[in-house]
């Protein structure tokens, strides 16, 4: 990837100032943390917005709706909006990340018809039915039934983790349609309807008092077979497409929102009297030059992605994207370990945005995969090394 921009991403990013610039002002104040229905309301008029004004879906490929942005022009608008402080993807972070990429790329014409315009336009939110209480890291042992019935798929099963599963009206969901002991070869890709007769949702609240997260108990629910993204059985490879999305693109709009922060930290330590810390400069600058790297990875993953697109390609990230979760994982506990370290006892006060995000950040060597499975799948897809026993 060329680094320097061009006239013609010069231009775009001018303009995507500009209408920051002139949107963002009238922009109702965002809601409470623990009003869900609000927050997906307020974050799908967002989505609804950038539809609108052409921005939605911007990397997308143009026959799935969006705007075949190349991948320079993506990550300027990343860059843009962190900057502007514009509203995230929000409650349907999986819809637009996760699910929607997946069937941009997998799904029949039928399928990208149904489900991607509602998802850019902000009108129908995604949650992901992935892993279960036996099944987490380890998704080729999940036990969630899919049985054929006719044209549906009877499923019973249970999932936890599962992300804003309260606000979503769709879920991707995994569950095995082959024998029992079949492993990775024996499970499915379904888009299940959540209003569904049979769909429970339990909200799980978290060690930061949220509840994004729900269990899911899945009792005889039908889910139409054309619902089926792949083929049966297949749902494995689709999984690693989802996932190739949520390791290599989807956390790039938080590396630009982690070196703001890293930015008010420095500022605060200047304040409080902590920058005259020579130890604590070092740890600052440290990570600046970490989230450098890792911000330039993310570059290298998107153009990488665009070069198998333009080739004739999937245009799926690459397996770079476990080398940048690891790493990113670790780098967001560092960053937050020293935000603490920074404010000192104020550190322990709940309402702080920062001790708030200390917490979360706990959890994402645990999210989109263990660290220990990136490490598994960098040994042995990067370094060749055999796999253990």
């Amino acid at each position: 990837m060329d680094l320097q921009p061009t006239t013609e991403e010069e231009e775009f990013r001018q303009g995507l100032r500009a209408w920051l610039a002139a949107t963002l002002p009238h922009l109702p104040p965002k809601p409470s943390p623990a009003d869900w229905p609000a927050r997906r309301a307020h974050d799908c008029a967002w989505q609804r917005a950038l539809c609108d004004a052409g921005y939605a879906g911007l990397h997308w490929p143009v026959d799935a709706g969006g705007r075949g942005a190349t991948p320079a022009q993506h990550l300027i608008f990343l860059e843009e909006t962190e900057r502007a402080g514009a509203p995230y993807v929000g409650a349907n972070f999986v819809g637009l990340l996760h699910a929607g990429p997946t069937i941009a790329a997998e799904g029949t014409a039928a399928q990208r018809a149904r489900w991607l315009p509602p998802i850019l336009r902000g009108e129908e939110v995604w949650c992901q039915g992935f892993s279960e209480p036996e099944a987490g890291s380890d998704l080729a042992s999940l036990r969630t039934r899919a049985v054929r019935d006719g044209d549906d798929y009877i499923v019973t099963g249970t999932k936890i983790w599962t992300s804003h599963a309260e606000v979503a009206d769709w879920c991707e969901l995994l569950a095995r349609t082959g024998p029992a002991g079949s492993g990775h070869r024996g499970i499915s890709w379904l888009a299940m309807p959540m209003d569904a007769p049979g769909v429970t949702v339990r909200p799980l609240r978290t060690l930061a008092g949220s509840t994004e997260f729900a269990e899911l108990f899945l009792d005889d629910v039908r889910v139409p077979a054309e619902n089926r993204v792949g083929a049966e059985n297949d749902g494995w490879r689709v999984t690693m497409v989802t996932l190739s999305f949520e390791r290599g693109t989807a956390f790039a709009g938080e590396i630009v929102a982690c070196r703001r922060t890293l930015v008010q930290l420095a500022r605060t330590a200047r304040e409080n009297g902590r920058w005259d810390d020579a130890v604590l400069r070092r740890r600052l600058g440290r990570l600046n030059a970490v989230f450098t790297a890792l911000w330039r990875l993310v570059q290298w993953n998107t153009s990488e992605a665009q070069a198998s697109l333009n080739a004739g390609g999937s245009g799926l990230p690459g397996i770079g994207g476990s080398v940048f979760k690891l790493r990113y994982s670790q780098a967001r506990q560092e960053l937050y370990d020293a935000a603490a370290e920074i404010l000192g006892p104020h550190s322990l006060d709940a309402g702080r945005q920062w001790t708030t995000e200390r917490l979360s950040s706990l959890a994402y060597t645990i999210a989109a995969g263990t660290s220990q499975i990136q490490q598994n799948i960098i040994a042995e897809r990067i370094l060749g090394l055999p796999r253990g026993r």
